[in-house]
């Protein structure tokens, strides 16, 4: 960078901090937390675990965020004055040095960026991901073995763990249905950009004809909830089967007859488990994972908006998918939503899925 490069970067900056600042509401944010702080000094605050600890995590959240965007504010007062001394000095090194700092505080703002866009409720939660392949028979089912790993790799990229609670394979190819259970912090933050139907085009290598063929596949994603919420289940709306686990042996899940599935026969919602070797343990995973559910058409249903939580889920076809995976004639994927574009396909279906995820977190800000 040049001078006038630097100061573009540096008046580039000074307007996002405001942006922050401004969307953020600090003083809000400031009187929040000494409200907090005032109960935890109450008598009896740490009488009920539960309470307190919300407590504790909602002023740590709030003061992150004053915290590190002041830093930052202060780190650009820094740079504000290092520059001026770098016109007067004329020294190269100094300028060398200045331009480090001011690539660095850009990054640091984007990051930063990105953590005000996973502090909505439930973003800091562990993700189920489930994937359910359209018409296509194999085609369809071999295109979900691709997004399973490609979400797996992903999620191992980050530092998430992976577990398979559920795996229904294809009768030739890939897989009829999978939930995938993805442990980490803002797991489900990150996760919620991939709600929606997935659509691929290739030359199908099931096809000895070699013709090229689209598939769909729908990804849905639900915060795993554990205490968080309070859901009434009545045991007489439930109805609950065990069976043998039909996965892939030890790869995915395991071959006793401990798999449970529950069906809540008032919504038709259904869920199972099969990754345990309890069949207790495998239904405790199944009632958090039907919560989650009801959960989820609960607030649809209050805010009749089926895009806050599942994303719209349309017919797994034509004109419903929010992404496309284009392999032939040319190579691209290109987010529907967002328009980002990315033409290094091998390096997506191998999990580098930030790019889409960031630009879908950014158009919700933006909104």
């Amino acid at each position: 960078m040049d001078m006038a490069e630097i100061r573009h970067e540096l008046d580039n900056t000074a307007e996002r901090l405001a942006d922050f600042r401004g969307s953020l509401d600090v003083d809000q944010r400031k009187t929040r937390i000494a409200e907090l702080e005032e109960q935890m000094t109450e008598p009896g605050f740490w009488e009920n675990q539960d309470t307190a600890q919300k407590v504790i995590d909602e002023v740590n959240g709030l003061k992150g965020l004053v915290h590190t965007l002041e830093a930052h504010e202060e780190t650009h007062e820094n740079l504000e004055v290092s520059y001026e001394l770098v016109k007067e000095e004329d020294d190269e090194e100094l300028r060398e040095d200045l331009e480090k700092d001011v690539q660095q505080l850009t990054k640091d703002l984007n990051q930063f960026e990105l953590n005000i866009l996973l502090s909505e409720p439930y973003d800091k939660n562990n993700a189920i991901l489930e994937l359910h392949p359209g018409a296509g028979g194999t085609e369809s089912q071999d295109w979900a073995s691709m997004l399973l790993r490609m979400y797996t790799r992903w999620a191992e990229k980050k530092g998430f763990s992976v577990s398979t609670m559920d795996y229904l394979p294809g009768e030739e190819a890939g897989v009829k249905s999978v939930t995938l259970l993805i442990k980490g912090h803002n797991a489900y933050g990150y996760l919620k950009a991939e709600k929606g139907v997935h659509r691929l085009v290739r030359i199908s290598p099931f096809d000895s004809s070699g013709r090229r063929h689209t598939s769909f596949v729908s990804c849905e994603i639900m915060p795993e909830f554990n205490n968080e919420i309070e859901i009434d289940v009545r045991t007489e709306d439930l109805k609950i089967d065990t069976y043998r686990s039909s996965g892939a042996g030890g790869q995915h899940v395991n071959t006793t007859d401990s798999a449970v599935r529950i069906t809540h026969t008032p919504t038709n919602t259904v869920v199972t488990c099969q990754s345990e070797r309890s069949q207790i343990k495998n239904r405790e995973q199944a009632m958090k994972m039907l919560k989650s559910k009801l959960y989820q058409l609960e607030i649809e249903r209050q805010q009749e908006q089926l895009d806050d939580i599942r994303g719209e889920q349309k017919e797994i076809g034509w004109g419903s998918q929010i992404r496309s995976y284009v392999f032939h004639p040319y190579a691209m994927v290109k987010d529907h939503r967002t328009n980002t574009e990315v033409g290094n396909t091998q390096g997506v279906m191998d999990g580098d899925l930030d790019k889409f995820i960031n630009s879908y977190l950014r158009s919700k800000m933006d909104a």
